[in-house]
């Protein structure tokens, strides 16, 4: 398995030859890079945040990158255990120059992963991160002198901080959540959701079932929370006495929702939910417009609830940064991605399950609904999410041109090639791109019935396996 270096991060699989795989010797050639990189961009400041999902790789990993920190004079802030949102928030708290999340977010157990951190706690931009590679490649770094190692300090305060920063959001209403009496079923996958998903219920004044709560790393099924792989809380939901089910991923950035008949609420209306009742709590300042941003491969439900509310739907590439440059471009109150990924800039620019778990509770106290109500409050699509695994041999490029050319003619279709080949049509819409995450293109398409969806998908599909 190829090394994957992208503006996600750096991502591969534990063992195997060096270069091809995430080995300790790749480990400390990155880390290496990225702390050279924050020291010259930085004027030689140096204190980097780290924290870990519950991967059972991770304390070799931290282990390798703590002491690559030290080496190279920094102080190591290990907040240990950790999701993704939280260390994004604690390189924000403690006014560190950076962070390393250690985490390959929903792919399986032997999977892991470095995704770097500015000063903000927001994720590298692409420049910054082909500056991170070049330094890797050539090596074009020193380590610290002997009198001038850095040093770990350890910070187990960080998730106590993080559940109270969602309480003191304006829009999360603890009074309406409590008057509630909640009960909710989550599914944490064996990771850090495990422990700070607990701390958030109790703080709210939720009563709350945890699945799989046993930080192991032992990942109890495919770590992705899409409905195939969500059989064990469905049916949990379904045997009665839950309002609501909750589920996140390994290092708790993305957020699906379960209706309390069991049925799934859908990991695309998880920002569409929370965005609407957003807006419906905003009001325009100065004449601006609110403004909402999601990325090209998520629903058209966005768009249509940003509107209804008098406001601006904006698209931006698929990537986090992407989208969170987009939204401080136009000023988005909201944003995020279709696979459950809720960006509030009120608490930070980073996708985070916990700030969505309590904007959504709040929405769903202050109107009386259940869940399953909640959900037929919005425009009705229906998302088909395929893929295509690469072969080595597979030309990307050539098969984009191809898909492009397909639709050129067509006066129904409106082409958009920021991010791989999107066409949309009047009523639907279908979207191609590699992953930047895993050697795959993803093939999403939408369409107001699942069978329309899916032929789309699969007309392009077939595209792509044609010239394979």
């Amino acid at each position: 398995m190829t090394l994957i270096k992208s503006i996600s991060g750096i991502r591969g699989t534990i063992g195997g030859r060096t270069g091809d795989t995430l080995n300790p010797l790749d480990i400390v050639k990155f880390t290496t890079a990225y702390a050279t990189f924050i020291a010259r961009s930085t004027q030689g400041a140096r204190k980097i945040v780290v924290g870990r999902d519950g991967r059972i790789s991770g304390p070799m990993v931290r282990d390798v990158v703590c002491g690559t920190l030290v080496g190279m004079g920094y102080e190591v802030i290990d907040i240990g255990l950790a999701t993704t949102p939280t260390t994004e928030l604690a390189v924000q708290w403690h006014q560190a120059d950076g962070g390393i999340i250690i985490t390959a977010s929903h792919n399986p157990t032997q999977w892991n992963a470095l995704k770097l951190l500015n000063s903000e706690g927001e994720f590298l931009t692409a420049a910054d991160g082909a500056e991170v590679l070049r330094i890797a490649e050539a090596e074009d770094f020193d380590y610290a002198p002997v009198e001038k190692l850095g040093h770990v300090i350890k910070d187990d305060t960080i998730n106590q901080r993080h559940v109270q920063s969602v309480l003191d959001l304006n829009l999360v209403d603890t009074e309406a959540i409590r008057s509630r009496k909640f009960r909710v079923c989550a599914d944490t996958i064996n990771s850090v959701g495990g422990i700070i998903l607990p701390e958030l219920f109790n703080a709210l004044g939720v009563d709350f079932e945890i699945l799989n709560s046993d930080c192991t790393g032992q990942f109890a099924h495919n770590p992705e929370p899409l409905e195939k792989n969500l059989q064990g809380i469905m049916d949990r939901m379904r045997q009665g006495g839950f309002d609501l089910g909750i589920v996140v991923d390994p290092d708790v950035d993305r957020l699906a929702f379960i209706c309390e008949d069991g049925k799934m609420f859908g990991e695309e209306y998880t920002l569409v939910s929370v965005a609407d009742y957003v807006l419906s709590n905003k009001t325009n300042a100065a004449g601006n417009t609110l403004a909402t941003v999601s990325n090209l491969s998520s629903t058209r439900a966005l768009r249509d609830v940003t509107e209804r509310h008098g406001g601006k739907y904006t698209a931006a590439a698929v990537g986090e940064v992407n989208v969170t440059t987009k939204m401080k471009e136009v000023g988005a109150v909201i944003g995020g991605e279709g696979n459950g990924g809720v960006i509030y800039p009120e608490s930070h620019y980073g996708r985070d399950a916990l700030v969505g778990i309590g904007l959504f509770l709040s929405s769903l106290a202050q109107k009386g609904l259940t869940a399953s109500e909640l959900r037929k409050t919005f425009p009705d699509y229906q998302i088909a999410k395929n893929r295509i695994d690469l072969t080595p041999e597979t030309d990307v490029d050539a098969i984009l041109v191809k898909v492009k050319e397909m639709f050129a003619s067509d006066p129904e279709a409106t082409v958009n090639d920021i991010d791989g080949v999107k066409i949309d049509f009047p009523t639907k819409w279908v979207h191609l791109r590699k992953s930047n995450t895993e050697p795959i293109i993803r093939v999403y398409s939408e369409a107001q019935t699942m069978e329309e969806a899916d032929q789309l998908g699969k007309r392009l599909m077939q595209v792509v396996y044609d010239m394979q």
